[in-house]
């Protein structure tokens, strides 16, 4: 009897034991359920970039679905702002000041560089890349990425200021394609009284950046500079700034540039260059493709060439461009570096030119068979980013671009002398590198 009854006690017990078992495993099972989400979500990094609307499109389409198919541990995520660089400066610098910035990676103008660097808002990628990496960059989009000697940004978009000429007029008229700015007046000057154009120089003369770019290359024609970022010195009350001043001046009392030539911005010299009205166009690469569509009057009718200079003074194209950094408060500097390096990757970059137009920051891809095949102008363009030139690269320098902004559209627009227009400039100017950024 007592066998039997133990024999009972040891079922119970195994009866026991696999239940308390069997919740066990289950629990166990719950747990590894609810844990490969955290797990999946915990594995999957999300980089936040923002770019504008234009770019966004394409980028999804094309270089981030690349991107992510080699890398499926990474997802790019583009936040769409708004299509002026200003603005989209202005809503990062925001996001930047309130201390909590959702941006992993940064695209960035220029001249944005050494305000974010400064500012201890990037990452300095300077031992993340080796020489023989950045070689093939343009040198002048490497410099544009240092601040006090360390690499904050890698160049993803080249641009350089180009000077647009109709190349069957100047044919035509028995003219070379100019090198001086005499030569640019007298045949812009000769082609407007035979009545081959309206207008015989454009450029952009409205209180901007824009301004600042196109005279940047003025200045350097003839022998100027602006600051030189080394020494801090400031050359706009030179001899040097005026007669680049009086030159632009000259346009427009001869009647060579439009009067209202001080209140354009790109597109507006665009229009009308591109409709036929006038001779030289001072602007960037992006009018190349714009100029030669099916439907412009100008189509194959144009050329392009660094800007001129007056003689023993070397030509300037102002740089321009975007790149990309690393924000400092980046969770995942390693992936955001990864998605840097594939983006401006030369294949990437040769993929990517095919499907947007958008000129690469790969020097070699200007004579590259392929894409001089589709671009035939990139090579002359070669020579003309070859000449490129740095807006000064120092912390102030959005205070001082609105400086000069100010103070030469009010030379250009005859509400202050040259002369004393500049004095004042070049006063505030260096009472502002005085000061810490």
């Amino acid at each position: 009897m007592s066998t039997i009854k133990k024999t009972k006690q040891q079922q119970k017990i195994l009866q026991k034991l696999k239940w308390r078992t069997g919740i066990f495993f289950a629990i166990v099972l719950v747990i590894i359920l609810l844990s490969i989400p955290q797990a999946i979500s915990q594995e999957l990094v999300v980089l936040n970039m923002m770019l504008n609307a234009t770019d966004a499109a394409l980028w999804k389409q094309s270089i981030i679905k690349d991107f992510e198919a080699k890398n499926p541990g990474i997802r790019i995520n583009l936040i769409e702002g708004p299509g002026m660089p200003n603005l989209q400066e202005d809503l990062l610098t925001s996001a930047y000041i309130l201390g909590d910035s959702p941006y992993d990676m940064v695209m960035m103008d220029v001249i944005w560089t050494p305000k974010f660097a400064a500012a201890g808002w990037l990452l300095d990628l300077s031992d993340r890349i080796t020489k023989e990496e950045l070689a093939d960059f343009f040198p002048a989009h490497v410099e544009a990425g240092r601040y006090e000697g360390k690499l904050y940004r890698i160049p993803m978009y080249a641009s350089a200021g180009v000077l647009y000429y109709r190349k069957d007029l100047l044919k035509g008229a028995g003219f070379q394609p100019p090198e001086t700015f005499a030569d640019l007046l007298r045949i812009s000057k000769s082609l407007q009284e035979q009545g081959k154009v309206k207008w015989g120089y454009l450029w952009q003369g409205r209180q901007s950046e824009g301004l600042v770019a196109m005279f940047m290359e003025v200045l350097q024609g003839f022998g100027g500079f602006w600051i030189n970022p080394d020494n801090l010195e400031v050359g706009l009350d030179k001899p040097e700034t005026l007669k680049a001043i009086a030159f632009l001046k000259d346009t427009i009392q001869q009647g060579i540039s439009p009067p209202g030539v001080t209140t354009y911005i790109e597109e507006d010299t665009r229009r009308i260059f591109q409709s036929g009205q006038a001779a030289f166009l001072r602007s960037w690469p992006y009018v190349w493709p714009l100029a030669n569509a099916e439907d412009s009057p100008v189509k194959d009718k144009i050329a392009m060439k660094p800007m001129v200079a007056t003689p023993g003074n070397s030509p300037g194209a102002c740089l321009g461009g975007f790149g990309l950094g690393i924000s400092k408060s980046s969770k995942h500097p390693q992936e955001a570096w990864k998605a840097i390096q594939f983006f401006t990757s030369k294949e990437t970059q040769r993929q990517f030119i095919f499907k947007s137009g958008f000129v690469p920051s790969q020097r070699s891809l200007f004579t590259d068979p392929q894409v001089v095949s589709k671009y035939p102008h990139y090579p002359e363009l070669l020579k003309i980013a070859d000449k490129s030139i740095l807006r000064p690269s120092i912390g102030q320098y959005a205070q001082a671009s609105d400086i000069l902004q100010r103070y030469l559209s009010a030379a250009l627009t005859n509400r202050m002398t040259p002369e004393r227009a500049m004095q004042a400039a070049a006063s505030e100017t260096r009472l502002l590198l005085r000061t810490k950024s």
